[in-house]
């Protein structure tokens, strides 16, 4: 898996923190030090404890981090530490299936295990509870040293974990990067991917794996991360209780000492495939994310990379000769790289884009950036940073990234260096890196003067924290009651004389941050016929300036502001969505209002758009994922005349319809359908309601629609079954989607039923579809099905799955599926099965409440839908706690039609014909 990008985080909990040192620690546990509200602990045995309290949320985080990753892996072993990864969800001799029981304590889908080059950790994001909380940490520490790491569950993992590899070989974008890094690191063992060598993922001996995790995962090479609403004292009874009692080892783990040489030359890297889009990429060895160049270096990859402001935006994608560009550092254990890159359409001319890169990034110190660069992308990067100080969740997962580069302080360390870099500092690590000889993209030429890059060691990181005390720690938010109940009380409505709807929920959240979201809708069923293309151009234009600002302005006040807004728009409806600190919504609402009341819609901006639209569109042709997803939406919808905003388009019809909009279309469907009078803005966070209703009156009140909104019903229309097969060329992963027509409302009295059979038959980790797709055959890296219902004018409803599967396996897992869906009609759930179900899922429900930008979008659903919490979400968690094993069997057979399934199967399926299916 990816590692994860670390973004700086920090935490809030000093009044919290500041009782544990008085409390007499268990056993085998000594405290550490206290970092902004952190505070570490050492056990006897070597393991790292990290407690993060913040109770301003009901959900607590427990993340364990061991230092192993791909680096470790020896000779026919790439790929191990990820296998592994996936091994230990397996449970232990004492314990069943590991992710049974993550989605029965409540975690959802908010759990996972992730590899890096550095290390691996497992989170898992639970409701706030006693009894969660011991059972994670009692989970965590079993399977830390008794996982089963048998062969039977290797035998079907590792089909899965194939499956992840082939998928990753469909991009031609990581296939580029994972020839890069091989060609850049030949001593290194970060030239080796964290997914590994196919022949190694095959054949890697059982023996090997266990003696991999017998070495690493041990206490002495491991971090508990504790974050979020938990008692302190309680917590560090139960670490004493499961962790203190692990044993440290003996062994001895061998400190790594493989260094990749100066690299003396450019080198070149070409790949030949089928495909429908180009990518040029050029890589630059730099040092550690603890060296002291990694800093000004980030805020380098901040001024090429950015959007719109940088560079490489605006040299390659606003004169139209690249559809996407990146830049980015990457911060490592040892000496790691930058990267830079362009996506182009399969026809551009690949040169003009590989000279200006070139040229941009390896003359940057002769042409510097200006003051206003500097700044803007730097404040830009401590925005994005001091908004994540906010997110406790987000600080227990990512203090893994920053102990795998040597401790977990250089979290703070990197923010202060962050904000003392100077403009000088990125000039003089431009000069230090950006080398024509220290750069993978070209071929060996001989030089005769090699210009080389020396990148420096690590530092010791006692030095790089030596007297290191931190900034003060934040102020947390209330402790909010999630129950429909307290949030139906705590909601302000308010209607304006336009119209237009205000729902607002204050409460006090960690950072005073605000969540929001404003939607404008508008048209009917006749009035968008024939404009969808036209309505996704007008909402795509509205950030790229208005009559008083530019699109560089709008995205430089958005930074001041330490905001996130987004602005679009569909053919239904036009969204705001934001986020900031509570003193700033007034002059965020201002700028949203601007954004959507004066687009300028500029012309060029309009071409570069479509360019980037049908850029998209043609890397989809040959991507198995994409074309079964059109194929199922345009059989879903074939009864639809073309141009009914419900029809799904084929690729070429869609690319013609981008090519035909025009800047007059985009401006006349602004004037028909952009108002205020059936807009809704809906906030969640720390804010003044009765400021805002004022600030909302003078920005909104006057702005009325030209034209009646009235929501086009998808109305109940059966479908005739249907089996499609779509041959992709030279795709090693394949795309299995089926769905049926299902005549069903989320107000109907089986609504509750159909939740939660759908829940246990294909949502989720323990559902049966996941467990023996994945668990059990292995054919899938990620397979589901489920039952969606419409609401109150919508009737369409509909059953689908899916699954992601290597060609060889499509015979074998449709059958799977097939079967295992009659085997749910035929004899049903069990009781035990729906009891455990009903409790996860209302675990899950409670979850989905304490999310501010969730509960956000479900008070603007409930509006526009004219219920409540208390008269629809509690009432359906009553029902769905109520259900009887018969009611939930008997609403699954009364909507599933095995017959009626429409299913599309999409690979190279010629190829695999030659080959035997994969076990």
């Amino acid at each position: 898996m990816a590692k994860i990008r670390p973004f700086l985080v920090a935490v809030t909990a000093a009044a919290l923190t500041a009782g544990l040192f008085a409390q007499a620690l268990p056993k085998g546990i000594q405290k550490g030090t206290t970092v902004e509200g952190i505070t570490s602990y050492q056990l006897d045995n070597g393991l790292l404890v990290l407690l993060v309290p913040d109770n301003s949320k009901p959900t607590v985080t427990v993340n364990v981090t061991f230092k192993v990753g791909s680096k470790n892996e020896n000779y026919g072993e790439t790929g191990m530490a990820h296998l592994l990864e996936h091994m230990v969800f397996k449970g232990t001799p004492t314990s069943g299936n590991i992710m049974e029981s993550l989605s029965a304590h409540g975690a959802g889908s908010s759990f996972n295990g992730t590899t890096s080059e550095d290390r691996t950790n497992y989170y898992e994001v639970l409701p706030s509870s006693d009894e969660n909380l011991k059972w994670a940490l009692s989970m965590e520490a079993d399977r830390m040293v008794n996982s089963k790491i048998a062969k039977s569950d290797l035998d079907t993992e590792m089909t899965v974990v194939r499956n992840e590899y082939e998928g990753g070989e469909n991009s031609a974008a990581q296939v580029l990067m994972k020839r890069m890094m091989s060609a850049a690191f030949q001593w290194h063992n970060y030239g080796k991917t964290t997914i590994g060598n196919r022949s190694d993922i095959e054949n890697v001996p059982i023996e090997r794996l266990q003696a991999f995790y017998r070495k690493y995962y041990q206490p002495d090479n491991a971090m508990l991360v504790v974050a979020g609403k938990f008692d302190p004292s309680k917590t560090l009874g139960w670490i004493g209780e499961y962790f203190v009692t692990i044993p440290k080892p003996t062994r001895v783990i061998d400190k790594l000492y493989t260094k990749e040489p100066v690299q003396d030359g450019e080198k070149l890297v070409t790949v030949r495939r089928v495909g429908d889009e180009q990518w040029l990429m050029t890589l630059y060895h730099t040092p550690s994310g603890t060296h002291p160049d990694d800093a000004p270096l980030n805020v380098l990859s901040q001024i090429f990379g950015d959007n719109p402001s940088g560079r490489l935006y605006k040299g390659l994608v606003d004169n139209k000769k690249a559809a996407v560009v990146f830049a980015d550092q990457r911060d490592m254990t040892d000496a790691g790289y930058l990267m830079f890159g362009a996506r182009l359409k399969k026809d551009q001319p690949i040169k003009e884009v590989q000279d200006f890169l070139l040229n941009a990034v390896e003359n940057f110190a002769k042409e510097p950036p200006t003051q206003d660069e500097f700044d803007r992308a730097k404040t830009k990067m401590l925005t994005q940073l001091d908004l994540m100080m906010s997110n406790t969740e987000q600080v227990g997962v990512l203090l893994s990234e920053f102990q795998a580069q040597g401790d977990w302080r250089m979290i703070y360390i990197y923010r202060d260096r962050v904000k003392n870099t100077k403009l000088d500092d990125v000039v003089r690590v431009a000069k230090a890196y950006l080398k024509e000889s220290n750069r993978t993209m070209g071929m060996f030429i001989p030089t005769e003067k090699p210009d080389r890059s020396e990148i420096g060691d690590a530092p010791e990181i006692s030095t790089v924290l030596k007297d290191y005390k931190g900034e003060a720690a934040k102020a947390e938010g209330e402790v909010f009651d999630p129950s429909p109940e307290n949030i139906d009380k705590r909601t302000l409505k308010v209607t304006l004389p336009n119209g237009m709807k205000l729902v607002m929920l204050p409460k006090k959240t960690k950072g005073n941050i605000v969540q929001g979201s404003l939607i404008v809708r508008y048209g009917t069923e006749k009035s968008q016929f024939g404009r969808v293309t036209a309505a996704s151009m007008t909402g795509g234009l509205l950030m790229k300036g208005t009559t008083t600002r530019t699109r560089q302005q709008i995205d430089d006040e958005i930074s001041k502001l330490k905001a996130q807004l987004n602005v679009g728009g569909s053919v239904s409806a036009a969204n705001a969505s934001m986020q900031t600190i509570g003193p700033n919504l007034s002059e965020l609402l201002k700028l949203a209002a601007d954004v959507l009341r004066h687009p300028a819609f500029p012309e060029n901006e309009l071409d570069s758009m479509k360019q980037r639209n049908i850029t998209q569109m043609e890397a989809g042709r040959s991507d198995p994922q994409a074309v079964a997803g059109m194929e199922i939406g345009q059989l879903m919808t074939a009864h639809y005349p073309k141009g009914d905003v419900r029809k799904a388009q084929s690729l070429d019809d869609s690319i013609a319809d981008i090519k035909a909009v025009t800047m007059a279309d985009v401006k006349k469907f602004y004037a028909d359908f952009y108002g205020a009078s059936y807009a809704t803005l809906t906030l969640v966070g720390d804010f003044d309601p009765q400021e805002v209703e004022k600030t909302a009156k003078t920005l909104f009140a006057d702005w009325k629609s030209p034209n009646p909104y009235v929501k086009v019903p998808r109305l109940y229309t059966p479908i005739k079954a249907v089996s499609k097969t779509i041959e992709t060329p030279d795709k090693a992963n394949a795309m299995f989607l089926a769905t049926a027509s299902v005549k069903l409302t989320d107000d109907d009295p089986d609504y509750a039923a159909i939740q939660l059979a759908s829940f246990l038959f294909g949502e989720g980790t323990s559902s049966r579809v996941f467990a023996r797709l994945r668990q059990k055959e292995g054919w899938s890296y990620g397979a589901g099905a489920g039952i969606n219902a419409g609401t109150k004018t919508d009737t369409q409803g509909g059953m689908f799955g899916y699954a992601i599967l290597a060609p060889q396996n499509m015979n074998k897992l449709e059958a799977g599926f097939k079967d295992e869906l009659n085997k749910a009609l035929a004899t049903g759930f069990t009781k035990e099965e729906v009891e455990t179900g009903k409790k996860a899922w209302l675990q899950q429900a409670v979850l989905r409440r304490s999310e501010d930008r969730g509960l956000m979008q479900m008070l603007g659903s409930n509006d526009f839908l004219e219920r409540t919490m208390t008269g629809y979400q509690a009432a359906l968690e009553k029902q769905v706690a109520a259900l009887t094993v018969e009611q939930v069997n008997a609403a699954f057979k009364k909507y599933v039609k095995p017959d009626d399934l429409m299913i599309v199967k999409a690979g190279d399926f010629k190829k695999a014909a030659a080959e035997p299916a994969k076990q």
